[in-house]
């Protein structure tokens, strides 16, 4: 009951731990590396053509779903092959 009371009061547990570091995901970065890649990069360009060309009209029904589905497929493709080698 007194620990309860002391953690309550300040917060915090009166014998403090190292704090852990935050686990980072494997699939980020992989993902992140991918999307280096050299198929990744120019799939990446042409998403952002399409982006500078829509968000320069003021009017338009053009969207650019299909450049962001051929760059997450591109970049989870290259990943696929990967994220397994960096899990244990």
């Amino acid at each position: 009951m007194v620990f309860e009371e002391k953690m309550f009061l300040s917060g915090e547990p009166e014998n403090e731990e190292e704090e852990e570091e935050d686990m980072v995901d494997p699939l980020d970065v992989v993902r992140e590396k991918c999307a280096q890649a050299e198929h990744c990069v120019h799939t990446r360009a042409k998403l952002e053509d399409c982006e500078a060309r829509v968000g320069s009209k003021s009017e338009t029904a053009e969207d650019c779903t299909e450049e962001l589905f051929d760059f997450l497929h591109a970049r989870d493709h290259c990943a696929a092959h990967k994220v397994f080698h960096s899990v244990k």
